[in-house]
């Protein structure tokens, strides 16, 4: 994918600088919209999630959903306001919706509900690279798009259709889900985001939040690039591996130590190969391994009994009962 994230994207709420820039994950939730609310939440309401930038090795992978009350679900958002997969519409056009969704008063801000989750590139990435546990990005998905559905009904919520582009086998991720909101009817599809409108409508919430995001960190990036403005200046692209501008900025711009920052996924073969190639500039570090480790002396080690001495566990750490000389 070689599309560049827009010049002035519109900025969603659900942009959070700092925690975007310290490297945190984080979700946000619009208000539930009047229509519900007028009505003590009692509509029955259609949710669509979907997710941008599952690939990139730069930038964060975002979650999102949209929910409406399901009279409304065609008429508004596939007839009135044409939604789509966010990858088939102009980045303006995801913009201006994305604009709508956010701008009090219109029909969709007063009608739709919607909540995105930011994975960060650094907790992806510790997940995946976590000694012994197997995080991969697909539990990590899955776990993400539970959180969010579960936060809709906390707040009140009347969900009674879940649409949802798939992350693996769609029979077997619709299994899970049912189990897991048993009242609700579930669809897990492929190509979901061209299907059902309320899908295409969270993908593009997830699509410009991610822009956004990238917008945001890339602002951050050349502010303080200092004597790499000229890798600055040629930008990073995309973000995907198969992007040239995005291999090549990683190549000129890679620390010896730190290698990219918070804006990195480590866990992708990219930003391995680059840190581990024979040739690159990154610094090559040894870890203990386990038999070392397994040397290394304990803090109770010093409060023991005498090393070699073979003493009771309990006795060797209070201490022996003293003698009548004592006294």
């Amino acid at each position: 994918m070689d599309e560049t994230p827009p010049e002035n994207v519109f900025i969603a709420p659900s942009i959070d600088v700092s925690q975007l820039l310290s490297g945190k994950s984080y979700s946000y939730h619009s208000p539930v919209p009047q229509v519900l609310t007028d009505d003590g939440n009692t509509t029955p309401c259609v949710l669509g999630v979907d997710e941008a930038g599952r690939g990139p090795v730069l930038g964060p992978m975002v979650y999102a959903l949209l929910y409406l009350p399901l009279s409304m679900h065609r008429s508004l958002l596939a007839t009135t306001h044409r939604f789509d997969d966010s990858k088939v519409l102009t980045p303006q056009v995801r913009s201006n919706l994305m604009q709508k969704l956010c701008t009090p008063s219109t029909d969709l801000q007063q009608s739709c509900g919607w909540a995105t989750r930011v994975m960060s590139p650094r907790d992806i990435s510790a997940g995946m690279l976590k000694p012994g546990v197997l995080y991969n990005l697909n539990q990590q998905a899955m776990d993400t798009t539970i959180e969010l559905i579960k936060e809709v009904f906390a707040r009140g919520v009347n969900v009674t259709e879940i649409y949802i582009d798939t992350i693996g086998p769609p029979q077997t991720y619709q299994a899970k889900l049912s189990r897991i909101f048993p009242t609700t009817s579930i669809t897990v599809a492929k190509k979901a985001d061209s299907l059902y409108p309320c899908v295409s409508a969270a993908s593009v919430c997830a699509k410009v939040t991610r822009d956004a995001a990238l917008e945001v960190c890339y602002r951050a990036y050349t502010q303080g690039a200092g004597s790499l403005s000229t890798a600055a200046d040629e930008g990073w692209g995309s973000g995907y591996p198969s992007d040239a501008r995005c291999s090549n900025w990683l190549k000129r711009t890679i620390d010896p130590i730190f290698g990219w920052g918070n804006i990195c996924r480590f866990s992708w073969a990219t930003a391995k190969d680059l840190l581990e190639a024979t040739k690159g500039h990154a610094v090559q570090v040894d870890w203990p391994s386990q038999e070392e480790e397994e040397e290394v002396m304990l803090v109770t080690d010093y409060f023991g009994a005498e090393h070699g001495k073979d003493v009771n566990e309990m006795v060797g750490w209070f201490g022996g009962s003293v003698g009548e000389e004592v006294f």
